[in-house]
């Protein structure tokens, strides 16, 4: 498995989680962007890790990749060299390499996933782009739809997706995302969690990048805390599910935290790996999530959810499990006014027993569509 951005992402860590499940009696090998990172979220029990990245030298390679740099301005081929030395070991020693990164086609610099097909193919490796969602803008890009057609196999976890991606000609199955496999990991609770029902709460900071009127998203999550305190008996879980430095969803969680002066109905609950956090996540009576795998752990746990999105991923997996996106997914492109996850919210929670109903009775089957990526994967492992 390559392209995982690592553990510090639980949803990074619940994609190999959840494949591994998926998948089964094989022998598994992350090369892992960050080892340290994926030791310390328990990988390195369920699968081997060695570094993605590696020293190398100033050969030939090297140079016509800085002279390409310094030409063009693109640094792929650059960025690419590292990579090289880990996929060159996997020569022999393994029949596919899965692409678990997820969405990473949808951010920027698609070069250098087309740059590591390649490399991969060279060595006689068959590649998987394995749960992904790409926009369809970017699959329509004419070196995109190229270099997906290298792939055995794409794996697309939503409709939206899976859509754009035959109309290339690509060889693509649609399954659900691999995170839907992952078992919840029982772990203590905050005694709160049993004292009354609990609404859980997530925000990132990407979707405040993400936003288009600034300071909306925080504005309308404070908006909604206060409703919630003032016009329900709930308690409120603060759940953090990306802990990285650069990208940590504890930073405006403890800021809402201390905004409403550590109220005790607001429980801040600390980092865990991910089959805790889904854990925890299963516990809600309902939750708001801005992370994918945050609210895939409410999802398939059975928890009415809304979403507070902003790609092609979120709309998608609802559009898949309600037949919609509409009231379900609220992109956060679009905030203006402090309300509007509060308005949205109180729609949602009205229906939540009828929400709950209907994803009891379509997750099996919907769960079940792995099976289709699982045969295709073993298929292409036979040959």
């Amino acid at each position: 498995m390559y392209g995982n951005g690592g553990s510090g992402n639980h949803g990074c860590e619940a994609i190999v989680r959840g494949t591994i499940q998926l998948l089964g009696e094989h022998s598994y090998c992350i090369l892992s962007e960050n080892c340290k990172e994926d030791s310390q979220y328990a990988l390195a029990r369920i699968a081997a890790l060695t570094s993605a990245r590696g020293f190398r030298k100033k050969d030939f390679e090297f140079l016509k990749a800085y002279a390409r740099l310094k030409l063009t301005g693109k640094y792929t081929d650059m960025d690419g060299l590292y990579y090289l030395p880990a996929i060159q070991r996997c020569k022999g020693n393994t029949d596919i390499a899965l692409s678990v990164g997820g969405d990473n086609y949808c951010y920027g610099n698609t070069g250098i996933y087309a740059y590591l097909n390649r490399a991969f193919i060279k060595q006689k490796i068959r590649t998987i782009l394995w749960g992904c969602s790409i926009e369809p803008d970017v699959v329509a890009e004419a070196s995109v739809a190229e270099d997906l057609w290298n792939y055995a196999l794409v794996a697309a976890r939503e409709s939206i997706t899976y859509e754009a991606v035959k109309e290339t000609g690509a060889n693509v199955v649609q399954m659900p995302d691999p995170a839907f496999h992952m078992s919840p990991e029982t772990c203590s609770l905050d005694e709160r969690f049993l004292q009354s029902n609990v609404i859980g709460i997530n925000i990132s900071p990407m979707i405040i990048h993400n936003e288009q009127n600034k300071g909306a998203a925080y504005a309308n999550y404070k908006t909604l805390i206060r409703y919630i305190l003032d016009n329900t008996d709930a308690y409120i879980a603060l759940i953090p599910h990306v802990v990285w430095a650069s990208n940590d969803d504890r930073i405006p969680l403890k800021q809402l935290y201390d905004d409403f002066d550590h109220d005790p109905r607001l429980i801040l609950v600390d980092d865990h790996i991910a089959p805790q956090l889904k854990y925890i996540i299963s516990k809600c009576r309902f939750f708001i999530g801005a992370r994918t795998h945050a609210t895939i752990a409410a999802y398939s746990t059975g928890v009415p959810t809304l979403v507070v999105g902003y790609s092609v991923k979120a709309r998608g997996i609802a559009r898949d499990l309600f037949g919609t996106e509409e009231g379900y997914v609220l992109p956060v492109q679009q905030l203006k006014e402090s309300d509007e996850l509060t308005r949205a919210f109180i729609k949602l929670y009205e229906k939540r027993e009828n929400i709950q109903t209907h994803l009891k009775t379509i997750l099996p089957a919907y769960i079940a569509r792995a099976d289709d990526a699982r045969s295709a994967l073993e298929e292409l492992i036979k040959k």
